[in-house]
């Protein structure tokens, strides 16, 4: 049985299961997405009692009530042309205007555009109405397209053969790895033709790193992500965020094409605000802030908002690294020891490794409790703006330039200052992600750098 079709041509009957109405929800999904519906009497009366019992058992908190279909352009199911016919005869027309049909040729460009609607009146309890032999389908597509910001409910919509006979579907509870891949492909195809957002993809880069490596640092112009504080060239993906991994991972498949590097080798840390570095080719900790390397052709990320993402290149003996200085790191020296690392595993000498400092929230934005702030006085008063405050400006930059100096960096060899990358990331909302700006769900750019092929 193929997954995406049904079992058969069904025709328009639909039966509501009992436990349908058991919960309200914010939104209200009906897939009629394989089905064809014909025109006789009675298959509208029973579509309209259903479309009543949800009108009426969800009005009262739902805010979105939505109908899912095939486009007449060309839904393939079992070798046949599906669509969806939702003729408006039988007193359909004036229900029909409670909930908004959404018609699209895939089952991913339906979903994405489920998910915007969402999205755009912050919703996240959702109930999914769709036949039984669809369920795992259903699901399957929610799980790559959504997050756990939302919780899902699913509910059986059963349907009968044209001609009235009874026809109970089945439901199919596994999805082989290669209908899984023809998911991915269906998502990731349509992904590829959405348009850039906010402006073309910028990189910014440093004359300090030679061009044996490819690196730079992203903004948040030229990606797919449309939510607010997420658009559009999101490149982090969390439970706790709407952007799903297949919106971050086409978002950092544009950046590969126009940097030119390897996506199926790129890396990022795993963040834990620590001072913890992977040199890559040894076991993988859990967690870590910072990521060395000397193997061609691989590409590694720290990740910033508001953050530090710091890049490392030594160009004599061919190394890099990155590390992700929040305030916890800079003060535990993730920066330097990210510098040791190199020194310790490639041989790497002190005066041959340039840092750039990626772009951060500013002295200007950034505050700390006073006992927090003390620690960075006592680092350098520089660091420290309004010291006496309940909550003093910390400038994280001059620190970690401080930190870096101290242990053996050539000051020339230190770009924090120059071009884009010292704007705060804060004040900047039209190039930058901030979370000091825009609270938990914000945006992710990175710092990048490998060692060319």
């Amino acid at each position: 049985m193929n997954l995406r079709g049904s079992p058969e041509r069904w025709g328009a009957k639909v039966i509501w299961h009992k436990s349908i109405l058991s919960r309200m929800a914010e939104a209200v999904l009906i897939d009629l997405f394989g089905l064809k519906l014909n025109s006789q009497k009675n298959c509208h009366q029973t579509l309209l009692k259903t479309l009543n019992a949800v009108q009426y058992h969800h009005a009262a908190k739902a805010k979105f009530l939505c109908i899912m279909c095939c486009s007449n352009i060309s839904c393939e199911r079992d070798g046949e042309q599906d669509n969806c016919e939702l003729e408006t005869g039988n007193g359909l027309s004036a229900l029909l205007k409670e909930f908004e049909i959404v018609s699209c040729p895939s089952m991913a460009a339906c979903l994405y555009t489920i998910k915007q609607k969402i999205d755009e009146r912050n919703l996240s309890s959702i109930k999914v109405i769709v036949p039984r032999h669809r369920k795992t389908l259903m699901k399957a597509f929610i799980d790559q397209l959504f997050t756990d910001v939302y919780n899902f409910e699913f509910e059986d919509l059963q349907v009968t053969l044209r001609g009235g006979l009874f026809k109970q579907s089945i439901e199919i509870n596994i999805i082989t790895a290669q209908e899984l891949r023809e998911i991915q492909n269906e998502i990731e195809t349509f992904l590829r033709s959405l348009p850039a957002l906010r402006g073309e993809l910028t990189i910014i880069t440093s004359p300090l790193i030679p061009d044996i490596f490819i690196h730079g640092f992203t903004t948040r112009t030229g990606g797919i992500s449309y939510i607010p504080t997420l658009s559009s060239f999101n490149l982090f993906s969390s439970s706790k965020r709407r952007d799903p991994k297949a919106v971050v991972q086409e978002n950092l498949r544009r950046l590969a094409n126009a940097a030119g590097f390897n996506m199926e080798k790129f890396y990022r840390i795993k963040t834990h605000h620590s001072n913890d570095i992977w040199i890559m080719g040894r076991k993988e900790p859990d967690s870590y802030d910072g990521i060395t390397t000397n193997q061609r052709g691989v590409t590694i990320a720290a990740l910033g908002a508001d953050c530090i993402p710091i890049v490392f290149a030594d160009p004599v003996k061919k190394a890099c690294g990155v590390a992700h200085a929040g305030w916890k790191g800079t003060l535990l020296g993730v920066a330097m020891a990210t510098v040791n690392a190199m020194i310790a595993e490639y041989g790497c000498s002190l005066e041959d490794i340039v840092v750039v400092l990626g772009p951060s929230v500013g002295p200007c934005c950034f505050t700390l409790p006073r006992e927090s702030a003390e620690a960075f006085h006592n680092l350098h008063p520089a660091c420290v703006q309004l010291f006496d405050s309940p909550n003093p400006y910390i400038d994280l930059r001059k620190a970690t330039r401080i930190l870096l100096e101290r242990g053996g960096i050539l000051p020339r060899n230190i770009q924090d200052q120059n071009q884009d990358l010292n704007l705060c990331t804060s004040c900047h909302p039209d190039k930058f992600f901030s979370h000091v700006r825009d609270g938990l769900n914000f945006g992710t750019q990175i710092g990048f750098i490998s060692i060319r092929e």
